[in-house]
């Protein structure tokens, strides 16, 4: 984990600076015509633009060791207060699509093995496949313009109603400009764990023990549950816990869709706008997060395979 932070820290950092976008242009806006060289040299001196890139990078890195992400350029805000107040809104929009993404798949697996080689078994996988080359951003457009344009079931975008103070938006405000995006990332997502568990069950399907099991005629859902349940939703569960970079991924394309006010839009306006300190801290950020998701995966597969442990006694004897 140290050395994955240090090396992305390293590598985003030198990416940033050679990015054509001017951060004292960014930081100023429209009023840039009007900053005299003078000026620009005191923003520069105080944001620490004038040093070289590896005083930069140490001062930066010192600061982070100590706590400190810096200030954001964009918000005048701590980095650390503007992550955590996007996290909260980003949360609530991952954790519902990856619930949805989860159970979908999986149902649509189970299904697809239980009915292998009819229609249905062709159709999901047509689905999957479909869905496995599909942008997120284009998914979120055409929800939008179906479901909020013509048919003016949800909200167009935002976290909340437009115009509306903080104190009166209620739960159910919420909840509805969160459909649209988390539909999106769930949609997207189900295909992956669809695929898994469908080739999973038939070779569970196809084992001595459950072949078996058909001869003293168990079938159908009575089958499923007694031999294919254990096998193959945990692995699937581990899966779904590996698919938390992908999650990550499209919700910086959903947020940006549906103007919904998560990390992912943060990321978008601090790379657009030259906003350094703010774009690093949720680089390192995500960068957490996708490891954590990562360690819960090898985890659980340690926790549900035996064999992995064995493997690993043996190697130490």
């Amino acid at each position: 984990m140290a050395s994955l932070l240090v090396a992305i820290s390293f590598l985003s950092f030198l990416l940033v600076k050679q990015s054509p976008i001017d951060p004292i242009q960014a930081y100023v806006g429209a009023d840039m015509l009007n900053v005299s060289p003078e000026q620009r040299e005191r923003i520069e001196e105080y944001w620490g633009l004038n040093e070289p890139i590896m005083e930069q990078f140490w001062s930066w890195g010192s600061a982070i060791l100590s706590g400190d992400l810096g200030t954001s350029m964009i918000y005048r805000l701590p980095v650390s207060e503007v992550i955590g107040e996007r996290f909260i809104n980003s949360i609530a929009l991952m954790s519902t699509a990856w619930v949805l993404s989860g159970i979908i798949g999986f149902s649509m697996g189970v299904l697809a093995a239980m009915k292998k080689d009819t229609w249905i078994d062709r159709i999901i996988k047509w689905y999957c496949y479909t869905l496995a080359s599909t942008p997120t951003f284009w998914m979120g457009l055409l929800l939008l313009i179906v479901f909020a344009v013509w048919l003016n079931w949800f909200p167009v975008g935002m976290g909340v109603p437009a115009g509306v103070l903080a104190e009166d938006v209620n739960i159910m405000d919420r909840i509805k400009h969160l459909i649209l995006p988390a539909l999106t990332l769930s949609i997207i997502g189900v295909a992956n764990i669809a695929l898994h568990t469908r080739q999973k069950l038939i070779e569970v399907l196809s084992s001595d023990y459950v072949v078996f099991a058909r001869a003293r005629g168990e079938k159908g859902f009575t089958l499923f549950w007694r031999h294919g349940l254990r096998n193959i939703a945990l692995p699937a569960i581990t899966l779904q816990f590996a698919a938390f970079s992908e999650l990550f991924g499209g919700a910086v394309l959903a947020e940006q869709v549906f103007s919904y006010p998560g990390l992912g839009q943060a990321t978008v306006e601090a790379g657009l706008r030259g906003d350094v300190p703010l774009l690093l801290g949720l680089v390192l950020f995500s960068a957490i997060f996708v490891f954590v998701g990562n360690l819960i995966a090898d985890i659980i597969y340690r926790v549900v395979d035996p064999r992995t442990r064995k493997e690993q006694s043996y190697a130490a004897k």
